[in-house]
């Protein structure tokens, strides 16, 4: 029986029934099933539990269906920067499990497999891991996390023939791989479907066995999350002193690193790499080797594969799945991660994904790095907007890892966190003294100023 359908609609013609649970790939609005999504939508279905890294932007990708009232829950990583999508969860109009991005592509991954659960360091003694089993391995605690399975699989692809072989397209693939395995019933649309045998077998990325309906996508927007624009004397992004923090974390890179930057303040950090320093970065939607950044502020994903932006590839440079690139980060690979916080304890416990009644973005990737990588950087203001200090003896902040920072850089100063023994300050900004550290630290810390 052919697995090509004329179009969108008729691919989902039989599938769909409320209360039903869809996954969709894509990692923001990248390598989203466009075609499929408007579909979904059209037919009205409601009471959906929708499966993803995140529920796209307001009014587009999974958006959509929040905007017309038809999910009744959402497992996801990132809430990211959907407003309605974060309005719903705080008023409790929509029910909300947050998912490590390491974690939930495991899962996904799990589920596809006939796996039924396994354990992860990630999330451990965090909110998102409350109540759930846990196990020592080796004198560490793990946290058992179920498969997830789906009734209906979404995903997008740059070619498939019509036997249903897909090939992704760089950062696209992300976790449409893993999400094609996990629906009873698995819908692809691709860019250009072609004839079984014109593929090459060899660049396959999901097998025809996956996928039990293909449409070729009539058209394809492929939106951008933020475009970032340079130039803006005012622009918080290029304010002097975040330049000064992302050049003084990039001092923490060795030859030879594998390093992973989060957003904001840590993406400057690949402005001031050290020349002849060999540096590879690695990010989590599945990219690693990548050069120079094309602005002084960001590389966005979306934009480069909407081919709006481009990168200079290093020899060496490799794109794979989001499950393989937590795969890096959870398996000890990545030398060094530079993040953001809300707040960091002297203990080195850190809070960067929620304050709770006011904001919800989710953990990302941030919990699965935290556990994973070898040593850990903290870009953040001293304090808050109000002027209190997010330097403290505890988190007040749900936690995102206990005891895994190394090192904070502030705009006022530099802090190491030294095991068992709190904070050292060891450097002052120009213009700081100590005892306007002091005044801003919510935690007595000790003095080793570097001359």
């Amino acid at each position: 029986m052919s697995k090509v359908y004329s179009d969108p609609t008729a691919a989902l013609d039989g599938l769909l029934h409320d209360n039903m649970t869809i996954a969709a790939g894509g990692f923001g609005l990248c390598g989203i099933p466009e075609n499929l999504i408007a579909a979904l939508r059209d037919s009205g279905v409601k009471g959906l539990t929708i499966v993803g890294n995140n529920a796209g932007v307001d009014g587009f990708g999974m958006g959509v269906l929040l905007t017309t009232r038809q999910v009744k829950k959402v497992m996801a990583s990132y809430v990211g920067e959907n407003k309605e999508f974060e309005r719903q969860v705080l008023s409790g109009e929509l029910e909300l499990e947050l998912i490590p991005q390491g974690t939930l592509a495991e899962r996904l991954r799990a589920g596809g497999a006939g796996i039924p659960g396994f354990y992860t360091r990630t999330g451990f003694g965090t909110k998102l891991t409350e109540g759930k089993e846990t196990k020592a391995f080796d004198g560490k605690e793990y946290v058992l996390e179920p498969g997830i399975t789906a009734d209906v699989s979404l995903v997008k692809a740059w070619k498939g023939d019509k036997s249903g072989n897909l090939i992704y397209r760089k950062t696209s693939r992300n976790f449409n791989p893993m999400i094609a395995t996990i629906g009873k019933v698995c819908v692809a649309e691709v860019e250009q479907l072609v004839e079984v045998g014109e593929l090459d077998p060899d660049q396959i990325h999901t097998p025809g066995i996956y996928v039990d309906r293909i449409i070729q996508g009539a058209s394809y927007e492929k939106r951008i999350e933020f475009r970032t624009v340079q130039g803006t004397a005012a622009s918080k992004k290029e304010s002097p002193i975040r330049q000064v923090m992302a050049k003084r974390a990039a001092q923490e890179l060795r030859d030879g690193y594998y390093v992973n930057l989060g957003i904001g303040i840590p993406t400057l950090v690949a402005n001031f790499i050290p020349e002849g320093m060999n540096v590879t970065l690695q990010s989590e939607n599945g990219l690693l080797g990548i050069g120079p950044f094309p602005t002084e502020d960001t590389v966005d994903p979306d934009l480069i594969n909407a081919g709006k932006q481009t990168i200079t590839e290093t020899p060496g440079s490799a794109y794979f799945s989001s499950a393989d690139s937590f795969a890096m980060i959870r398996g000890g690979h990545i030398d060094l991660a530079i993040l953001g916080a809300l707040e960091v304890a002297d203990n080195g416990d850190i809070a960067n994904w929620m304050v709770p009644g006011k904001m919800v973005k989710g953990p990302g990737g941030a919990m699965d790095l935290v556990a994973g990588v070898k040593r850990v950087v903290a870009v953040m203001e001293h304090v808050a907007k109000d002027g209190s200090p997010k330097i403290l003896k505890q988190c007040t902040l749900p936690i995102t890892g206990l005891g895994v920072v190394n090192l904070i850089i502030t705009d006022l100063c530099v802090f190491e966190v030294k095991d068992g023994d709190g904070l050292v300050l060891t450097e002052l900004h120009p213009g700081v003294t100590e005892e306007d550290i002091r005044a801003k630290t919510g935690v007595p810390f000790k003095v080793a100023l570097k001359r």
